[in-house]
This record gives structure tokens, sequence and C-alpha cells, in this order.
């Protein structure tokens, strides 16, 4: 493993030596807009792990994305190597169907200081909820970004991340009442603590998160991945392509499905996954919104 793979694999030609905001900035852009947000594997026989060296050969060298645990558990490696002060930290994903936060830490995410402020970085959540950028750790306070306002509220023993967004605009009158489409202009996206985790702390996350019949990605094949102007998404068989448009306050949502026989195709063109084992597309019933 080495850092110079990683840049050429996001893009980044900027300093290594700058431990600043700015390239901090810069390497968490790229990342999203060049490694998709994605759980395939788990529908095309492949056994996702928590070992970095398998995920450096799948995201940087395959040219694979991956779910949270791998591209935020690579994303702190990266920063960590470069010279960065980073902590992982575990964060509880806010379940719609329950109208709360799930009981363990199924989300993966850093922790960065620098010049004595602390930023919270997620390269892998995926979609709408996906941070660009990172966000500074301070309560109340908006911190615009293209998908829409990012806030983080500190609770006094854990903080939350919420996120104000903006109307969706369905293309295809057909999916307009589709339940991959967001209706919810403000919404809790995780909650998170501020102490220190380790891989193994998700090691039973993990395993759950690809086997349990209840988990969302047992029961929906998911990719994503963030573009110039909005995101691409492709859930089971449905293709999206959004388009943030914020001087009109809304998001253009243009979907289709896609036949079988053109999935490969579009996970190639669209996302620049080639898989080596046959993709069997889920969209099972499971609450999950662009």
């Amino acid at each position: 493993m080495n850092l110079e793979e990683y840049f050429s694999r996001i893009g980044f030609h900027g300093s290594c030596n700058n431990l600043d905001l700015a390239t901090l900035k810069l390497l968490h852009k790229q990342h999203v807009l060049s490694i998709p947000f994605e759980n395939l594997s788990v529908h095309c026989g492949e056994r996702i792990t928590m070992d970095l060296e398998v995920i450096f050969n799948k995201i940087v060298r395959s040219s694979r994305g991956g779910w949270c645990l791998e591209n935020n558990f690579l994303f702190g490696w990266v920063l960590r190597q470069m010279g960065y002060d980073t902590e992982m930290l575990g964060s509880r994903v806010f379940n719609s169907a329950t109208n709360g936060f799930n009981p363990s830490d199924t989300h993966l995410i850093n922790k960065v200081v620098i010049d004595g402020k602390a930023y919270i970085t997620d390269v892998s959540f995926g979609v709408s909820s996906q941070l660009w950028e990172p966000l500074e750790l301070v309560s109340g306070k908006d911190q615009p970004q293209a998908a829409g306002a990012f806030r983080l509220i500190d609770k006094g023993d854990h903080w939350v991340l919420e996120k104000t967004g903006r109307k969706p605009k369905v293309v295809n009158l057909e999916f307009a009442k589709s339940s991959l489409v967001n209706q919810k202009l403000k919404k809790p996206i995780y909650s998170f603590t501020l102490v220190p985790r380790e891989a193994r702390h998700f090691l039973e996350v993990s395993h759950s998160l690809q086997t349990d019949p209840s988990s969302l990605f047992t029961n929906k094949s998911i990719c994503s991945l963030q573009t110039p102007t909005g995101f691409r998404a492709l859930v089971g068989w449905t293709y999206s392509e959004v388009t943030y448009k914020p001087e009109e306050g809304v998001d253009v949502l243009d979907m289709r499905d896609i036949p079988d026989d053109e999935i490969d195709q579009i996970l190639r063109e669209k996302f620049n996954i080639k898989l080596q084992n046959k993709l069997q597309p889920v969209n099972k019933t499971a609450y999950y919104t662009l």
C-alpha cells in the first residue's frame, strides 16, 4: 500500500506536505467524486472485510468502491500516513422506520484536528446525504454544501448530524411516488460520540450488515457516485441521475429502470466499475431514499 497509488486513484495532484484544511477539503472532495459508495460485493458472492490491505487492493487497485467501513477506514489511513491528527469514530445511523438512531455503531467516520480545530470527515454515506467537504465540529452552525445545509448538534453525551435539503423534482412522472424519492426537507442522518475507535470495534457489525436478512445491505444492491453537479445511483434495477439546482430550490431526479443485460454496462460507463463476479441486483422492501 502506498499513498501515490491512492492519490492517482482519486486524481489528487496537490502537495502532501501541506497538512492544512485546504488540502483536507481537496482530498475529501476528490475521493467522493472518484470512488463510489457501494455494497455490490454482498450481491456478487464476495465477502467484505476490515483488512486494510484487502480494502486497498479492492478500492485503489481494482477500481471498485465500498461502503463506509471500507472507504472511511481507507481514508483515515491515508490521513494518518500523511501526518494528519486523525481518529476513527463510530456513529449510529438514523432509522426512519423506527424514528430513532440504530442501537449500534454501524457507520464509521473520522475526526481530524487541524490547528486546534476539530473536523468530521465522511467520504462514504452516499446519495444526497454525502458530504463533499469536512464539517467543522461546532454545534448549531449551518455548513452549506452542494447537497444542502448540514449542521452538527451537540446533545451533551453525543452529537447529531442533520441536513436541510431541497424539494425533489422528478422528471419521469412514473417515478414521482417511488419510495426512493426523499420527500423530507430536513432529516437527521446519524449520531456519534467522540470516543476513539479501532477497526476491531466494527468487526461484528461488518459481518452482520452483510449477512443479516433484516439489514438494508442484504435487501438492496446500492451503488452511488457523486458528480460535479449532483450524483448518480443504481439501486436494484433503478438508475438515477440527480442534478442539484440550488438556484431553483430543487433537486432534479431523472430515473429509469435498467434491464438485466444492461446492468454491467451502466456500472462500467457511469461508475467506472467492472465486477469480477456476476451481480444479482436486489431491491426488496427496506427504507432507503436518494
